[in-house]
């Protein structure tokens, strides 16, 4: 079994960054694909930004490209997301996924096998 665990949420201002880490124990899947997804309140659990273990390869979502940057670090068998500029409506909890590698980048929830516990990220205005 694969697990996954986040860290690094808290509570910021508008405007500020911070750095969401996932460190990935157990079992662990040969290059995965790694995916950061976010759900607010009431809404449907969100895409946010996807890396390929095997290449480095990234792809984000529109509404936070230029804006975060999602990283892995092999020593350590993290995936790191970098958010700046939060904004208010990004208040949610930021959930790490995995899945085994595939050609193309996936988005939705239901294509990755593995999820850790979430972490919250709270944006004040």
């Amino acid at each position: 079994q694969v697990q996954l665990v986040e860290s690094g949420g808290g509570l910021v201002q508008a405007g500020d960054s911070l750095r969401l880490s996932c460190a990935a124990s157990g079992r662990t899947l040969s290059s995965p694909d790694m995916g950061w997804f976010r759900q607010a309140p009431g809404k449907e659990r969100e895409f946010v930004a996807a890396i390929k273990w095997r290449n480095d390869n990234t792809y984000y979502a529109d509404s936070v490209r230029g804006r975060f940057t999602i990283s892995r670090d092999n020593a350590k068998n993290t995936v790191d997301l970098q958010m700046n500029s939060l904004k208010p409506e990004e208040t949610a909890v930021y959930y790490c996924a995995a899945r085994p590698p595939a050609p193309g980048y996936y988005t939705d929830p239901r294509d990755y096998d593995y999820w850790g516990q979430g972490t919250q990220v709270t944006v004040s205005s």
